[in-house]
């Protein structure tokens, strides 16, 4: 019988953070997960987030996902910007402490695009790796003047028929970076990838 995530509740910022854990202590690799934009209705029970949690858990990572400040059970307001980073690094301290020393993947959707890329530049800054960053569907837009990781594997996904993020910025974006990565574009396919999360999933699992 497959395990279930475990609910527990993560001391943040800006106090509690509502989360999910998989855990698999046998793990090689982790992989934290950070949801799309909380004011237009994003949390980590989205299908887009649910499904790359699940390619994770088959891979047979261990891991972790969370509500930002002010979705769901978790405590503050919106910050829409730093805060959330603040959050994913206070998830990923959290996790850390279950599995020390295991191989990084982060992975973010939309808004969490920006969160979990955002996250991994403030980590490398600070020496510490990250193997692997998906960003699927990203807020570009939101990295303008922002540091970008360099190090560690990077896939973009991207809908070519995104009716929330512009896929031509996503695509410019793409072309304008300086360090080797992979742009997926995915056909007839909007941003929430209704009748393509099987596609997600089979362009994520061969990556991990």
């Amino acid at each position: 019988m497959l395990k279930r995530e475990e609910s527990l509740v993560i001391e943040g910022p800006s106090g509690a953070l509502e989360a999910l854990h998989y855990a698999e202590p046998e793990a090689a690799r982790i992989a934290l997960l950070c949801h799309p934009n909380p004011v237009q209705g994003g949390t980590m029970l989205n299908k887009v987030v649910s499904t790359l949690q699940r390619t994770a858990r088959d891979a047979g990572y261990a891991t972790l996902r969370f509500n930002y400040r002010g979705v769901g059970a978790s405590a503050g307001s919106h910050d829409m910007g730093e805060g959330e980073i603040d959050d994913a690094a206070a998830a990923l301290r959290w996790f850390r402490t279950q599995y020390p020393d295991r191989p990084l993947t982060l992975m973010g959707f939309s808004f969490g695009g920006f969160v979990a890329a955002s996250l991994a530049a403030r980590l490398e800054a600070a020496g510490e790796s990250v193997e692997r960053l998906f960003m699927v569907a990203p807020a570009v837009h939101r990295l303008a003047d922002k540091p970008f990781p360099e190090r560690g594997t990077l896939t973009i996904i991207q809908p070519e028929a995104d009716e929330v993020v512009d896929p031509q910025t996503v695509y410019a974006f793409s072309a304008a970076l300086q360090r080797p990565h992979e742009l997926l574009k995915v056909a007839e396919c909007g941003h929430f990838f209704h009748g393509k999360l099987v596609e997600l999933k089979e362009l994520v699992l061969p990556r991990l």
